[in-house]
């Protein structure tokens, strides 16, 4: 019997709204035809999640991002060149140009707000690429802190790494470990930092114990929610279609996490958002 693919039912809305800092919805992704912006908008305000960032991380999802999705009032960008995709463009001599096209959107449009996602994979990328990354993730660090712009980072199989070039470069003022992946002693190193961490559906899953003790250790106004869609779908739909309105199954483990009332929770993570990415 096939998997079922499909889109799970609207989970019961959150008391307080909040924001999925980090999303995938251009045209393209699955499941086929997938909900357009603005049924995803509307899906997740009906959940209580009621405003979004789109994260596009190549140059077709970047023009999206700049051109159409930022022109619906509930979402804002955020916009790079993905550690993966940097070898690729690189191998066919792309890369300079691409950076230049990412540079140009960011700094002309009001409504893209970081840089991102951008950072090291070691999973997807071999050795050969690595160079390739650390560059690029460099780069990506200089024009967030040129254009004052938050940036969110994809850390995979890479978490040392990672750190040193934030420790060489200097880190933005507003950065944000995109869909958390370290254990509680990274999160507490963040959290003296300053730095954000943002937790997705994967948080739900009964393997995940070492992110919810990351949770654990986190001063509150550090953390962040996302969906990370159309991937890592909260429990009890694994497996299934993400999209911004699930994120309020997240937000409700994330509060008991937090030790707090998921009012107050929902509050404090909305409050969060605004401080990285402003009004908007």
């Amino acid at each position: 019997m096939p998997k079922d693919r499909s889109y799970p039912p609207l989970p019961e809305a959150l008391p307080v709204a909040v924001v999925d800092n980090h999303t995938h919805i251009e045209p393209g992704q699955w499941p086929r035809p997938a909900m357009t912006l603005d049924q995803q908008v509307q899906a997740a305000a009906a959940a209580g999640v009621d405003r979004v960032i789109q994260c596009g991380c190549d140059l077709a999802s970047a023009r999206w991002t700049a051109e159409e999705a930022v022109t619906n009032p509930a979402v804002l960008g955020a916009i790079a060149i993905h550690p993966n995709e940097a070898p690729r463009l690189a191998a066919r001599g792309q890369l300079d140009q691409a950076m230049a096209q990412i540079r140009q959107m960011a700094a002309t449009h009001p409504r893209i707000r970081a840089i991102g996602e951008t950072g090291l994979d070691f999973y997807r990328t071999g050795p050969e690429g690595r160079d390739t990354q650390i560059q690029a993730f460099r780069d990506h660090i200089d024009l967030a802190k040129e254009l004052g712009l938050a940036m969110q980072i994809h850390d995979r199989e890479a978490h040392s790494q990672v750190l040193e070039v934030l420790h060489q470069e200097g880190a933005p003022e507003r950065t944000v470990f995109h869909c958390f992946s370290g254990d509680a002693a990274m999160a507490s190193w963040c959290a003296q930092q300053g730095w954000y961490c943002s937790f997705a559906g994967n948080i739900t899953y009964q393997s995940a114990e070492g992110l919810r003790a990351a949770v654990r250790v986190l001063p509150p106004e550090l953390i962040l929610l996302e969906s990370d869609a159309p991937y890592l779908t909260p429990e009890p739909h694994r497996g299934r279609a993400n999209a911004p309105y699930l994120t309020a199954l997240t937000m409700r483990l994330l509060a008991k996490l937090m030790n707090q009332d998921l009012a107050k929770a929902c509050q404090q993570v909305s409050e969060n958002t605004v401080a990285v990415y402003g009004q908007w």
